[in-house]
């Protein structure tokens, strides 16, 4: 039976298929076992494969971490980077009381504000850094995301570690917090992690090669903090789908996929493929980017509970284009509501690489939902009825024969 690979049941059984790794953090067994099954699918559709391995300078492998309160136990994480010293750490003190003054051998919480983008912004940081002023002896961060639950900013490899523990600890757990802090009660906080150096890493790269010497190229981030069903599902399912139709729908044409890792500890992944593999600018009809959470279901909550009416959530969803393919793109995702953003402004997520290395011909789709980098974000934030739609979107966009087709003609 041939099954399309646009329909959405097909592509939400990529999104659960990629769900049941576990989580997709850079380095972990669960980002692996996602690369090697995205691996096999393209070799099933008659792409060539390889590995392109490289290392990150560095990587937290995070296990586990708890906090305790008078018994009630709580799951934390650090925000990265934890100091090195302190991979693996247990601390027993309370919150100091006070909002100013020194703090050491305590806890200091901070609250932070969710300003909806995916790093900490230039207020994030002073905060921090006035926190970290006081000498604590770790910062108990609460980010107020809207779900209540922890959530955790993208990082870069250039950024020195905290000089202290930056603990993360859901809003939801914030009472608890505030009764140790006026009781006096110690707060216990366990952490178990390693620092690795020189942490190896891989992209999986699909090519046709047919000698036509006209690339379309592909790609798609794997990597991300948590098992993250909605922000990288859809993206992986999409990235699938063309890959699948390659040999048939785009016959006069060579195509490159690139499914990259560690995205959100530097984009390094994406960096490496741009410095070797990836095709030239003017040898490149069109770059397609499959970004983040391209179709998540929007959610409200009544009382302590979610709930969705399985409707897409376009409230932080883009269309992303260069300038050369903005009508065309407006053209081809006229009926996909989200907001058109065009030339410099559109190198978001990983296209900010494709802008930067000077592809005139590019577009792609990025976004956030309600359960963003949380852990919570699993295969209930996203379904078929939502998916086709996007996906199909991408098919059109790209044309049905390459350079034969009048949309990814360079413009005369």
């Amino acid at each position: 039976m041939n099954i399309d690979p646009l329909s959405g049941a097909a592509l939400y059984a990529d999104v659960q298929r990629y769900d049941s790794f576990g989580s997709h953090r850079y380095g972990s067994p669960g980002a692996e076992r996602a690369l090697a099954w995205i691996a096999g699918e393209l070799e099933r559709s008659g792409l060539t494969v390889s590995s392109q391995r490289f290392s990150l300078p560095r990587q937290y492998e995070f296990e586990a971490a708890t906090l305790v309160v008078d018994g009630e136990t709580r799951p934390v994480m650090p925000h990265w980077w934890i100091p090195e010293r302190q991979a693996t750490f247990s601390l027993t003190a309370p919150i100091v009381a006070s909002d100013s003054g020194l703090a050491r051998d305590a806890f200091v919480h901070l609250t932070l504000p969710f300003d909806r983008g995916a790093y900490l912004d230039g207020q994030h940081v002073s905060a921090l850094e006035s926190a970290f002023a006081r000498q604590p002896a770790a910062v108990l961060l609460t980010i107020d995301h809207p779900s209540g639950e922890i959530f955790t900013y993208n990082v870069d490899q250039k950024t020195q570690p905290w000089p202290v523990p930056a603990i993360l600890v859901a809003p939801k757990d914030r009472s608890l917090l505030d009764q140790a802090r006026h009781s006096g009660r110690p707060v216990s906080v366990s952490v178990l992690g390693t620092w690795r150096r020189d942490a190896p890493g891989r992209n999986v790269v699909g090519r046709l090669d047919r000698g036509k010497g006209r690339w379309l190229a592909i790609s798609t981030p794997v990597t991300s903090w948590f098992t993250s069903s909605c922000e990288r599902g859809p993206g992986i399912a999409g990235f699938l789908a063309m890959a699948r139709l390659a040999r048939t729908r785009w016959p006069d044409v060579d195509l490159v996929f690139v499914a990259t890792s560690g995205h959100e500890v530097g984009h390094g992944g994406m960096e490496h493929f741009m410095r070797d593999g990836a095709p030239r600018p003017d040898g490149t009809l069109a770059w397609a980017h499959f970004g983040a959470s391209l179709a998540c279901f929007a959610w409200r909550r009544d009382g302590g509970r979610w709930f969705t009416d399985r409707e897409v959530d376009t409230r932080q969803r883009l269309v992303l284009s260069s300038q050369a393919m903005e009508a065309s793109v407006a053209r081809r995702f006229r009926n996909i509501v989200a907001t058109p953003v065009a030339g410099a402004r559109a190198g978001i997520g990983e296209l900010r690489d494709v802008l930067a290395a000077g592809y005139p011909r590019f577009f792609g789709m990025a976004g956030s939902h309600t359960f963003f980098h949380t852990a919570a974000d699993s295969t209930e934030t996203t379904g078929p009825e939502i998916l086709e739609p996007v996906v199909r979107a991408f098919a059109r966009d790209l044309g049905r024969r390459g350079p034969l087709d009048p949309l990814l003609l360079p413009s005369r």
